[in-house]
């Protein structure tokens, strides 16, 4: 039986949890500067060094495989595999009075809460911009040995509608407390236990950093690499687009379709295109007819691609925009008109060089 215990926490948890909260840019330094000691806590007493702490390490729960554009909650779970990895005796007397084996057996049961995280508070970043954090700071609780939480840690994260696929570390920096030393001293041992005996714990900070991976899953991608044909105000025209998958995944069963807004108009909004391998292209045909009251120059045209993916699941992709320019009333078969012009005369070149023979021929023969 131990009576009169009186315990002296130099750095109590809840110091702790405010100094992280208050001064986390700190707080990394907390773990490794010399705080000064108080006066009872004296190390020259102290009867053991112990080594080794906590050890809290992150898994994932769930899949961590996304699409682009994707609006997750992360769920980690925390567990603590800290160990005594060794202890130094620091007091060689010899030999030792009943009240210091005491003391020391009690110091050591003590000592072995080292391993304990106190207040684990967890902070999830993001070093590549593709992959936003929008979640704060968590807090985690006390993890003794061997003990997980009972509850998964929640971050949520975005992730960017442009971002390449592949894998994306996120690093989870844990802070905590953990006791680093045991003092206790006593002023005798008796059958009832040590008399007027002192407990002094001395407290830190500890920070680990882990690391958990999310991954963008490949994906089929588009974008418009040609458009031909001619568009005039007040007059349906004809244009073949170009659609090429610069994505990472094939598609199947590809179909456009277009939003036709002022100055245009259609009955036919899509066009087929079919199957398509990473790196492979098809045409895409629309007939667009332009308001006579629209304005000639260039304009962008919204379609977006539906396809159904490897693994059977309908798609559809971003939006893909088409520039084409729209010329003025009258402009229709204004090239054509030149090449019948260039033709004719042609013609006429070649007939009145034939008659022209023909008649110094007829001439040599009168001659």
């Amino acid at each position: 039986m131990i009576k009169n215990i009186n315990f002296k926490m130099v750095v109590s948890v809840s110091l702790i949890l405010s100094l992280l909260f208050v001064l986390p840019a700190s707080a990394d330094a907390m773990s490794t500067m010399d705080l000064e000691l108080p006066d009872f806590f004296n190390f020259d007493e102290n009867y053991y060094t112990v080594y080794g702490g906590p050890d809290v390490s992150a898994t994932l729960i769930g899949d961590n495989e996304y699409s682009r554009g994707d609006d997750v909650t992360l769920k980690i779970n925390l567990m603590n595999k800290g160990v005594i990895t060794g202890f130094k005796a620091e007091e060689d007397d010899d030999p030792v009075s009943e009240l210091d084996q005491k003391i020391q057996q009690t110091e050591m049961g003590y000592e072995a809460q080292r391993t304990t995280a106190i207040g684990i508070v967890a902070i999830l970043t993001s070093d590549d911009p593709n992959v936003r954090v929008k979640s704060g700071a968590q807090e985690a609780g006390t993890l003794a040995s061997g003990e997980q939480t009972s509850d998964p840690l929640m971050f949520n994260i975005e992730v960017s509608k442009n971002a390449p696929a592949g894998e994306y570390p996120l690093n989870l920096t844990l802070y905590y407390g953990y006791q680093e030393n045991v003092q206790i001293n006593g002023d005798n041992e008796t059958d009832l236990g040590i008399t007027n005996m002192e407990v002094g714990l001395w407290y830190a900070v500890g920070q680990q950093i882990d690391q958990v991976s999310v991954i963008v899953d490949e994906e089929a991608d588009f974008e418009v690499t040609n458009v031909t044909g001619e568009l005039v105000l007040g007059e349906e025209g004809i244009i073949h687009v170009t659609y090429k998958n610069v994505g990472g995944e094939a598609v199947k069963d590809a179909t456009v379709r277009i939003s036709s807004d002022d100055p245009f108009s259609t009955t036919d909004d899509q066009s087929f295109i079919g199957s398509l391998e990473p790196g492979e292209s098809s045409e895409a045909v629309f007939k667009l007819k332009v308001d006579e009251t629209g304005v000639a120059k260039a304009y962008a045209i919204n379609s977006e691609i539906k396809y159904e993916d490897m693994e059977g699941h309908s798609q559809t992709s971003d939006t893909v925009k088409i520039t084409t320019e729209v010329l003025p009333a009258g402009s229709s078969g204004s090239g054509s008109g030149v090449y019948i012009g260039i033709v004719v005369v042609l013609i006429v070149v070649v007939v009145a060089a034939m008659g022209a023979k023909k008649f110094l021929a007829k001439k040599e023969e009168d001659n």
